[in-house]
């Protein structure tokens, strides 16, 4: 393990610190108004589709602030600033998105969410939290504590959908690059047998976390990095979900590529429908 061994065992802790992280995070997305967002606010990431706003810049030095004042030495990997390396790290890292649905966001649809998740030196995902501000849900969860809802004042344990029952909902999202969300078209009416009908709303953490409450059956999209997964991934699999998470190349190490990052899956649901996803 790391120097940091009692900290990183302190899930709870740690926990604490991505739920105020979060929670700075969604506190500014909470500030946008009800009318759509100016031109001045909007840009385009290079893909058509993929934007990011001044809300989602000013949320990440949020959500950094909040964990650089409580975790100064841990690393930290983001959407839009990259990665920050402290002199002596703890072997700690975060992974957030500031915002998570961001086309969701720029149009007023309320699927958009922060997400703060963090990992030891072995890439085991620790603690994770998915903080919706205009669904007014926060969704969390620490290794081996099981996963959790917060919303209107209460609390309740996640415990995956329920298996078998009828009129299975699948969740998925689609590529910017028309090339490969033509080849997601042609394969989705495959991943449909079994399935009543499919779900889009253009968050991958709110859908992981949907998996997690039941409200979904199953999530599986392909070409997610892992900031998209990382928090939501956790929230599913601490409440009982079958969960395959990507393996891509650490950021740390400069990855993952385009290449392989759209060739990978990241898929969540009852252990049944397992079988229904490319390995």
């Amino acid at each position: 393990m790391t120097p940091d061994t009692a900290n990183t065992l302190n899930v709870t802790g740690l926990l604490a610190v991505a739920k105020a992280a979060a929670a700075a995070g969604a506190g500014v997305l909470g500030e946008r108004s009800n009318g759509a967002l100016d031109s001045g606010t909007v840009t385009n990431k290079g893909e058509a589709g993929d934007w990011v706003t001044a809300f989602d810049v000013a949320a990440e030095e949020a959500v950094r602030t909040a964990i650089r004042s409580a975790r100064p030495d841990d690393v930290i990997t983001g959407e839009e600033h990259g990665t920050t390396r402290p002199e002596k790290p703890t072997g700690l890292r975060w992974s957030i998105d500031p915002l998570d649905g961001t086309t969701n966001f720029i149009r007023n649809i309320v699927y958009y969410a922060t997400s703060v998740a963090v990992a030891d030196s072995d890439g085991v995902w620790l603690a994770g939290v998915v903080h919706a501000p205009a669904l007014g849900r926060v969704y969390y969860a620490s290794r081996g504590h099981g996963a959790w809802l917060e919303q209107d004042g209460k609390r309740v344990q996640l415990t995956g959908p329920v298996p078998g029952r009828a009129g299975q909902i699948l969740a998925t999202g689609f590529s910017y690059d028309p090339e490969v969300r033509a080849e997601q078209a042609a394969a989705l009416g495959g991943f449909m047998d079994g399935f009543a009908d499919v779900r889009r709303l253009g968050s991958a953490a709110l859908d992981l976390c949907m998996v997690a409450d039941g409200t979904h059956d199953a999530f599986g999209e392909r070409g997610l990095n892992e900031h998209d997964f990382a928090a939501g991934a956790l929230v599913a699999e601490e409440a009982g979900c079958w969960v395959r998470r990507p393996r891509l190349t650490s950021p740390l190490e400069g990855g993952p590529s385009a290449e392989e990052r759209l060739s990978a899956w990241t898929c969540a649901g009852t252990l049944e429908i397992s079988g229904k996803f490319p390995l």
